[in-house]
């Protein structure tokens, strides 16, 4: 067991021990606020307060945020430790920062709830970003700093033992547009081919050509071979806009497709664009896909059409309606560890202080952002995807891909791209 000495307790203190230290090191620990009996201890132990104590425990000098109510602008000052970032430097003690305090910054998304500007598409611009800002957006910080931590506790400490986080990969599709051309009606298609004269168009609607944006069935063979447990999210708005183009859920075509997919796999809801003006469109939505799905379980996760949320009443939203696992938690602009982290966390709701039972998975890839905001080639996008591999295997993560199945299927605006996703895939399963 880790005791932990502290003048007080707090909630955010609890959050913040509970998941470095229970989740990602697989230790109990105990939280004190008796300096005798912190003196007594004889085994781990941590001093997280700003004054030393007597004994062989680590002293870290901590910072006033997880014992603040309220949200305000912090100092971030970053300075360099063992070759990576890191901010809220201690005057004393014997770690160089507040690795504790630092964590909860990021993981809670503190930043985020300050005023800050928004991109074009009204969602917090990645620019914004303490991680973007000082260049460690594609590294998983707080387990990295959480390994170094480790290494100081055992060489203070060589009986205590914790465990280490098993890398796994979870990939996840978003069927935005299920289908290029197929089952989109008469008029749809018609005004499709007047902007945009396709002979493939014709093809597909005659019968002599797959669609292509159809590769459900060779999805499912890769997953088979190489026993992945996938995660499809469909977006089911009842009426089509600017940003919501799916083929409407009254279809045959669509039912099936779901209905197929949850007898085999984890699907969750793509709530649509609709849905951040309408508050009320999400629970619609959410029950017009648990219709879809004939299902007894209901729809419990989702991941945000074009990444768009706001913390803190987006996240309250999907809690009100019912949903326990949310895959939102990256950027729809660039690719990267948005919370600095490659493994779930439940939220931490600044607003209301306190933890939730909503459990974040946060991704750090995602095909469009490659291709469409980073202008990267396939190759290029299979570096950068690896290299994001290489950080989750190290460190004990969870890596979370995103895929929209236009890019895996015959279109050819995206060739290349579906062979680099089997190519990927087989690496990593190996």
């Amino acid at each position: 067991m880790l005791l932990i000495y502290s003048h007080t307790t707090s909630a955010r203190l609890q959050y913040i021990c509970s998941f470095l230290f229970t989740e990602l090191m697989g230790v109990e620990y105990q939280i004190s606020i008796d300096s005798e009996a912190y003196r007594a201890f004889e085994g781990a132990k941590l001093n997280y307060s700003d004054r030393p104590i007597d004994g062989k425990g680590i002293h870290i000098h901590n910072h006033p945020l997880l014992f603040e109510t309220g949200i305000r602008q912090q100092e971030t000052d970053c300075f360099t430790v063992n070759g990576n970032k890191a901010f809220f430097k201690t005057s004393s003690g014997d770690h160089p920062f507040d690795i504790l305090a630092a964590s909860f910054y990021l993981i809670s998304r503190y930043e985020e709830y300050l005023p800050f500007e928004k991109d074009s598409y009204g969602r917090y611009a990645h620019e914004n970003s303490l991680a973007f800002k000082e260049g460690f957006l594609s590294l998983p910080l707080i387990q990295i700093w959480l390994n170094d931590f480790k290494m100081m506790l055992k060489d203070r400490f060589p009986e205590f033992n914790f465990t280490s986080q098993p890398f796994s990969f979870i990939p996840t599709y978003d069927i935005d547009i299920a289908y290029a051309y197929k089952y989109k009606g008469i008029i749809r298609n018609l005004g499709g081919f007047i902007k945009f004269p396709s002979l493939e168009r014709i093809q597909v609607l005659t019968g002599s050509k797959k669609d292509p944006f159809d590769c459900y069935a060779e999805l499912d063979e890769w997953h088979q071979q190489y026993d992945l447990k996938p995660i499809y999210f469909f977006l089911v708005a009842a009426t089509n806009g600017r940003y919501d183009k799916n083929i409407l859920p009254h279809k045959n075509s669509i039912w099936h497709l779901v209905k197929r997919h949850a007898r085999k796999y984890t699907i969750g809801l793509h709530p649509s664009w609709q849905s951040g003006d309408d508050r009320h469109l999400l629970s619609s939505e959410k029950i017009q896909l648990e219709a879809m799905a004939e299902q007894a379980a209901p729809i419990i996760s989702s991941r945000q059409h074009y990444i768009r949320f706001e913390l803190p009443h987006g996240y309250q939203q999907l809690e009100a309606a019912g949903i326990q696992h949310d895959h939102s938690m990256g950027y729809g602009s660039i690719n990267g560890f948005r919370a600095s982290v490659a493994t779930p966390f439940y939220w931490y709701d600044l607003q209301k202080d306190r933890v939730t039972d909503l459990q974040i998975h946060p991704f750090c890839f995602m095909e469009a952002n490659s291709f469409y905001e980073q202008h990267y080639s396939a190759e290029q996008a299979y570096e950068e995807l690896m290299q994001y591999y290489h950080q989750c295997k190290t460190y004990g993560g969870t890596l979370i891909s995103i895929w929209h199945n236009n890019f895996l299927g015959a279109d050819k605006k995206t060739q290349g791209w579906k062979n680099m996703y089997r190519r990927f895939i087989a690496q990593v399963q190996q």
